[in-house]
């Protein structure tokens, strides 16, 4: 009897959710146990929407590793005035629209600044997306191609915190670099964008291939911009198998 109550709750669930009114009548008159049970629906129905809401995000996002702050080693990295490590694990900074360039030595934690707040935004059920230049600039181009540039997936408009990691790993032509600076263009005071990066802005220009499209962006980073900076000995050799 129990298992055939169960799949008639469930059916009803299906059909329709109840509505504010519904409830209300109901927890009038019900007994205080009764409510007591039926208090519980909303919060276990609102815990699983945001659980599945955090987990498509998660997905969306596209992080190659699931990276956090645990146990992270905090020496190597350079503070701006203003902006310090409480603010990027409070993630102050998507709510300000404000971009951060993390640069520096290679393995000193420069693409770990990029990834962990990604997946610390998406846990926050707070949109985030994680893509390579090279790989952003290769779905935007087909997609242009393909005559779809609006309903291109990748398009990252949607995304509070947007990480654009690798620039300037890959050389770009200048049929490459136009539609990265056309995103960087929408997010201006839009969005949050992260540039993983171990190039100065004075070698922005080798990345678009035009120094004048490149200060168009770096205008737009510095001026809602954070500059933490990385100096030290590589992580990956210090911890290397290989000595």
């Amino acid at each position: 009897m129990a298992d055939g109550l169960a799949a008639r709750v469930v059916a009803a669930g299906r059909r329709c959710s109840p509505a504010r009114s519904v409830l209300a009548e109901w927890a009038r008159r019900g007994t205080p146990r009764q409510v007591e049970y039926l208090a519980g629906y909303p919060g276990a129905e609102c815990a699983s929407r945001e659980a599945s809401k955090r987990a498509n995000l998660l997905r969306r996002c596209a992080l190659p590793r699931a990276k956090n702050f645990d146990g992270h080693e905090w020496g190597q990295a350079g503070w701006p005035d203003g902006f310090g490590r409480d603010d990027l694990l409070s993630l102050s900074f998507p709510g300000g629209r404000e971009d951060l360039v993390p640069v520096g030595d290679v393995g000193t934690g420069r693409t770990h600044m990029a990834e962990a707040p990604c997946a610390l935004a998406c846990q926050r059920a707070r949109p985030a997306r994680l893509l390579a230049a090279s790989s952003l600039v290769m779905r935007l181009r087909r997609a242009r191609d393909d005559g779809r540039p609006g309903r291109e997936p990748a398009r990252p408009g949607g995304a509070e915190l947007l990480v654009i990691d690798e620039l300037g790993l890959l050389p770009l032509d200048a049929d490459g670099a136009r539609p990265l600076f056309q995103v960087v263009s929408e997010a201006y005071e839009t969005q949050s964008v992260v540039f993983a990066t171990d190039l100065e802005f004075s070698r922005w220009g080798s990345v678009f291939g035009d120094d004048r499209m490149a200060a168009a962006v770096t205008g737009r980073v510095v001026h809602h911009g954070r500059l933490p900076r990385f100096r030290g000995e590589s992580y990956r050799v210090r911890h290397a198998l290989m000595q």
